[in-house]
């Protein structure tokens, strides 16, 4: 049978990660009335109306879209609102048909990863089998015949997308299509014909405004200032119920920002941009603000700096980070540590267990002043049922692991506390790091794991080690030639090449032979030192004339 192993691929070397470029901060709205009440509805009701037309004339527009019918659009809106709210609605709108071409593409691209997948195995004699890297063919005649079905049907959807991306249409559901499904199978999410509604009218809602530098607080659509007051400029059909000058509704209510509160004053103290954002979270009853803002991106530190007193290495799994400190050397240092999450529940349940795991992790950084390295992961392409099959279990795991959002609330975390994030490229880390330090570190004392073993293999690999333990003895003298024999220690570490130190005890060890003592024989003769030495001597050998 041929040999059907890829080569290995290329691995990309280590970088820092960039810190975040924005800020967002939230807060709830205390102690508003029924008529603020009644007022944030029909602005949301009105302007939420305002967008869904405006997101329909850009997705007709598709790839013909210029400056002239973005202009034209912008128009028609400031007639039934303002100018800012105009503005906001349509960069709301290129922003929303954007991201769904970008997902048109990333759909694309899958359904042309399961064609290739289903071809080659269909290929295949029935019960083949593979490897780890190269699926064989399908175990049953009837599983065969089923997956040609799968493959004609997805040959179809990728006809249709591909004409659909050519001529720039998309598919886009204001509120989320999870939540417009949800209306078929309201028995299954416990909820009826009326909280639905409510929960959908709330998502269609629109008061986002941007923020303008040099205006007044920042912003003069909708206005925080530093004492907290809220007030938002009102639509034009809507101008009849402003209660302040110019057209403005103040609330009752005031809001206090406790998070990165200083910084929110300091903006707005100085007539910074600062875009705000005002929901209605329907099950809780209450409505939020969120307050945004650009900053430059952090300053990282060189990649040598980085790695300066070693760092710490980080396995992302499924429902735990396991995570071992590494010297510059990229010994294991201590012992390793785990810091598990739950991604149980709902969706602020499972970001809290996030936050959490990654606050004790960058706690243990901080406190030893080291930079953590993790896998630059992404499994985008990991979680088609056609690359791992009937493996219903492992496609779950593997859709289970917050990746995308571990990572960015990994760097925006890490930035707050001063910490520099390495990441690494995660290609046979797993199983480099079984196979050369799972057992080694295991001990009487400790069960070293796999995940274990591979938090390792990260953190030499982000350290600009090789994995392996050691590298072969040089083949001439050791400095001059071919250098220390271990992959351990730098060159200029002091006593990398000493001998090791003597232990006393017994021990077997060359001697020099006793003059008086030492008889002709053709046989060695062994002898016992001094008492007080302990140390067995082996005599030279003499041959009798």
């Amino acid at each position: 049978m041929a040999d059907r192993r890829k080569p290995l691929r290329a691995i990309d070397p280590p970088f820092t990660a960039l810190g975040p470029s924005g800020v967002a901060i939230r807060t709830s709205l205390k102690h508003l009335t029924s008529e603020d009440d009644t007022v944030l509805r029909l602005v949301g009701a009105h302007l939420g109306s305002l967008a869904s037309k405006d997101l329909r004339r850009r997705c007709v527009d598709g790839l013909e879209h210029s400056a002239d019918t973005w202009a034209e659009r912008k128009r028609a809106l400031t007639q039934e609102s303002s100018s800012r709210w105009a503005g906001s609605i349509t960069k709301a709108t290129h922003d929303q048909w954007a991201l769904s071409r970008r997902a048109q593409l990333a759909h694309i691209q899958g359904l042309e990863a399961g064609i290739r997948t289903i071809a080659h195995r269909l290929s295949l004699p029935v019960g083949e089998k593979g490897d780890k890297r190269v699926p064989g063919g399908y175990r049953t005649a009837r599983e065969w015949f089923a997956k040609t079905r799968r493959l004609h049907v997805l040959e179809d959807r990728l006809i249709t997308e591909r004409a659909d991306r050519q001529a720039g249409r998309v598919r886009v559901t204001r509120g989320g299509k999870h939540l417009l499904n949800t209306r078929h199978h309201l028995d299954k999410a416990q909820l009826t014909a009326g909280q639905w509604r409510r929960r959908w009218e709330a998502e269609r809602w629109f008061l986002a405004a941007d923020g303008e530098s040099g205006k007044r607080f920042g912003n003069e659509t909708i206005r925080v200032t530093p004492d907290g007051e809220v007030s938002l400029r009102l639509p034009a059909p809507l101008a009849h119920l402003a209660n302040a000058e110019h057209g403005r509704y103040v609330l009752v209510g005031a809001v206090a920002f406790h998070h990165r509160g200083d910084e929110w004053a300091d903006r707005v103290g100085a007539n910074r941009a600062v875009a705000y954002r005002i929901h209605h979270d329907v099950d809780r009853g209450r409505w939020y603000v969120t307050a945004s803002w650009t900053i430059p991106p952090a300053l990282t530190v060189s990649l040598h700096q980085a790695r300066t007193g070693g760092l710490i290495g980080v396995d992302t799994n499924a429902d735990h980070l396991a995570a071992w400190r590494l010297d510059q050397h990229g010994n294991p240092v201590g012992e390793p540590r785990r810091f598990f999450y739950d991604l149980s529940g709902n969706t602020q349940h499972r970001d809290a267990q996030v936050r959490h795991a990654l606050t004790r992790l960058l706690h243990w950084a901080a406190r030893h002043h080291l930079s953590v390295a993790v896998e630059d992961l992404d499994f985008t392409g990991e979680t088609t049922r056609e690359k791992h099959g009937h493996r219903k279990r492992f496609r779950k795991l593997i859709s289970g692991m917050p990746v995308a959002r571990l990572r960015a609330r990994l760097v925006s975390m890490a930035a707050e506390l001063g910490i520099t994030i390495v990441a690494v490229d995660p290609a046979y880390t797993s199983m480099w790091g079984a196979e050369h330090w799972q057992k080694p570190l295991t001990s009487k004392t400790r069960k070293t794991t796999r995940h274990d073993a591979a938090s390792v293999a990260i953190g030499r690999r982000a350290l600009g080690h090789r994995i392996r333990r050691r590298t072969a003895p040089p083949p001439q003298h050791r400095r001059d030639a071919a250098g220390h024999r271990t992959a351990q220690a730098e060159r200029g570490t002091r006593g990398r090449e000493e001998p090791r130190p003597r232990i006393p005890g017994p021990r077997a060890r060359p001697g020099l032979p006793d003059a008086e003592r030492t008889r002709a024989t053709s046989a060695s003769t062994t002898v016992r030192d001094a008492p007080d030495t302990q140390v067995w001597v082996q005599d030279s050998l003499l041959l009798t004339e």
